[in-house]
């Protein structure tokens, strides 16, 4: 399904391509057209309108079992290797739909309307273990793997027990020896400087606990040890992103005036839009996403707690789901996001006011 409409976005592209070159030197004078954040192609509605129904149809009858359960049930990730939603962004040749860093997006945004435990799922898979190997590996490595992440799934693994999700304070540690690299450390769940290794479960990945949540209970969250932990030197390489919607859906039988909320929601959206879109265009969007991040994380908290108390008394019940989506919105770390976004900011100021981004002592 996808991976058609997938190919049919990237030739439309290119005949588009080739329409406002040639626009461009016969008509110099011409004023390009801006859209807006929130105007998408054929494509991506026709995206949006399927991932919609599989996440309806598929994934709603069973989010409150998987929830109780704290499992996935293996037909819905099943469901999305075969919809093409596991490797949207990787290349045909490497049995992906080769689409945009938005049509992930997208894709994400709509599974975690009904489910954000579904949409963490997705998002890890693309726009972190596939993202990593199309932009990091070598051309033999993606050749390996990607066709592999295309079948089935990847993890990622960056916290510790003693650095959360700091990137700078991981205590893992990784030793040459020979044509092989040792580790040993522990890891719950790879900034620039950090190196990553790629290393399957049969190699010696020893699961030590499984995490009882909170929230997003059906997508695991497992200790790792790395005790001695052998990985080929040919696995290693180096550098040297919801449910805030479903929540107010799940509301809004039960009250009419919500406006605020609605304008908090749309401005989570379109933060989020727009760090895709500067990604997709080659620019800078580590502020912007870590604005997206902090905001989305913020609104999805108020908005699912409000959702509670509109609905009264059956909105503190599990039947209604709603108190599943304030559950699931704990996850997020807006301290992190507010770090990044303050370092930007500084940056900024110091840039206008020395001309530098380091202020001379």
């Amino acid at each position: 399904m996808f991976r058609a409409a997938a190919r049919q976005q990237s030739r439309l592209a290119q005949r588009s391509l080739a329409r406002r070159t040639f626009a461009s030197t016969s008509s110099i004078r011409s004023t390009p057209t801006l859209n807006s954040l929130d105007t998408f192609s054929d494509e991506e509605n026709m995206l949006r309108e399927a991932v919609a129904r599989f996440a309806t149809d598929v994934v709603g009858p069973k989010v409150r079992e998987m929830d109780e359960n704290e499992q996935m049930d293996p037909l819905i990730i099943q469901g999305l290797f075969e919809q093409g939603l596991m490797g949207i962004e990787t290349s045909a040749e490497h049995s992906g739909a080769e689409s945009s860093f938005t049509s992930a997006i997208i894709a994400i945004e709509e599974l975690a309307k009904v489910d954000p435990s579904v949409s963490v799922l997705c998002d890890v898979h693309n726009t972190l273990v596939n993202t990593i190997l199309r932009k990091y590996a070598t051309k033999e490595q993606q050749a390996k793997w990607l066709p592999q992440l295309s079948e089935s799934k990847g993890s990622f693994c960056l916290s510790e027990p003693a650095s959360g999700s700091d990137a700078f304070a991981l205590q893992t540690r990784a030793k040459q020896d020979g044509d092989s690299w040792i580790i040993n450390g522990s890891k719950i769940k790879g900034y620039k400087g950090i190196t990553c290794f790629l290393a399957t479960k049969d190699m010696g990945i020893k699961i030590a606990k499984k995490e009882q949540k909170l929230g997003i209970r059906a997508s695991s969250t497992c200790t790792l040890n790395f005790d001695d932990l052998k990985i080929p030197s040919g696995e290693r390489h180096r550098r040297d992103r919801k449910g805030l919607q479903g929540a107010f859906n799940k509301a809004v039988p039960y009250t009419y005036e919500r406006k605020q909320q609605a304008i908090d929601i749309e401005a989570a959206k379109l933060l989020t839009y727009n760090a895709a879109r500067r990604k997709e265009q080659g620019l800078d969007f580590t502020k912007e996403a870590a604005m997206a991040k902090y905001w989305s994380s913020v609104i999805a908290q108020k908005v699912s707690g409000s959702a509670i108390e509109w609905a009264g008394g059956v909105g503190f019940t599990r039947e209604t789901g709603i108190e599943k989506f304030w559950r699931d919105s704990k996850i997020g770390t807006s301290n992190i996001q507010l770090n990044t976004i303050a370092r930007f900011v500084r940056e900024a100021v110091l840039m206008r006011h020395f001309g530098h981004k380091e202020a001379s002592s």
